[in-house]
């Protein structure tokens, strides 16, 4: 039997597609979404299926001149924190209608990876394994729970809470329960960036990167993306930095932020904002190895229930700094 990379739904050995989700599985390796509709497309394809547009064929990874496996970054138990001076931007690009400040904080330099994921909850969900590849398969719920239980193996005050609760590895992902979820920005604890946090550091923060994707207007330099990454997440620290030196903000795994989604940006000038009060589904920035290249810029927004998990979707941690403001 073989699993579905995209629902894990399990499979015939023999099976072209997901019976469940229609993905392309075992021979019909995927290699990028069509860029008109978005379908799901596979090494073979030179036509979309759904709208007909025409599409490169992906080399595969023997050919594939994009593929490095030398990171830049030292593998750690522990993400190691980059500092992020406050300051203010527009925030959603071009079509920006919201003036943003952000007191200054500190993000990972990459994704959670494996390992770091493993470190502190003792399991590993990825579907794609690689200690020093992203952590992917875990939804919104559980990247709040590996955030408290790192903050409180360091000796950090917890940043969530459901009513007096910080341990949250009891609580059903499904439950009514997680509605109640309150975020104390004033905690020195670990905790997801928000989206406007997210957004400016992949800009690079004050110093405002012109740059489609983070880093670089080239892809191919900054991000593992539908049409370079071979089908798979990538060890992190492969492609180049922007210039806060976070690596990893476009592409291989989207990203979980704290923010409830909502389809339009609020209006009018802004001081740290954390998104709606109310939602059913929360924030995820970046793209990643399955996307296209539009899905994959700095300003690409979309959103997931908190209970969903997928092997395209992982995290990076965030803390407040509370020596740094604007």
């Amino acid at each position: 039997m073989i699993n579905c990379i995209k629902c894990a739904t399990e499979l015939p050995e023999n099976a072209n597609f997901c019976s469940n989700c229609g993905f392309p599985v075992g021979s019909l390796k995927v290699c990028r979404s069509c860029p008109e509709c978005g379908a799901s497309l596979s090494a073979i394809d030179k036509f979309c299926s759904q709208c007909g547009k025409a599409v490169m064929v992906v080399k595969s990874a023997n050919t594939n001149p994009f593929i490095n496996t030398k990171s830049a970054v030292t593998s750690s138990a522990l993400p190691k924190m980059i500092s992020v001076e406050g300051g203010e931007f527009l925030y959603g690009g071009a079509s920006a209608n919201c003036n943003v400040q952000l007191y200054g904080f500190s993000i990972s330099e990459t994704p959670v990876t494996q390992k770091q994921y493993l470190y502190v909850m003792n399991q590993n969900p990825s579907k794609l394994q690689g200690e020093d590849k992203p952590v992917e398969m875990v939804n919104w719920c559980e990247a709040i729970i590996y955030c408290n239980t790192l903050s409180t193996m360091q000796g950090l005050t917890p940043c969530y809470n459901i009513g007096s609760i910080t341990d949250l590895r009891t609580c059903d992902y499904s439950s009514p329960v997680w509605k109640r979820i309150s975020c104390n920005f004033n905690a020195n604890g670990y905790r997801l960036p928000t989206e406007a946090e997210w957004e400016y550091a992949a800009r690079g923060g004050k110093n405002c990167d012109p740059y489609k994707y983070s880093g670089s207007s080239d892809i191919n330099k900054v991000a593992w993306y539908g049409e370079n990454s071979d089908i798979t997440t990538h060890i992190v620290g492969t492609k180049a930095p922007n210039s806060l030196g976070l690596y990893d903000m476009c592409g291989n795994v989207m990203e979980w932020c704290w923010d409830y989604f909502e389809n339009e940006l609020p209006q009018g000038s802004q001081l740290n904002p954390h998104g709606p009060q109310i939602g059913n589904l929360h924030a995820k920035r970046g793209g990643s190895w399955l996307d296209d290249s539009m899905q994959c810029t700095i300003f690409f927004r979309s959103g997931s229930s908190p209970a969903g998990k997928s092997s395209s979707l992982g995290f990076r941690v965030c803390k407040t700094e509370f020596t740094a403001q604007i």
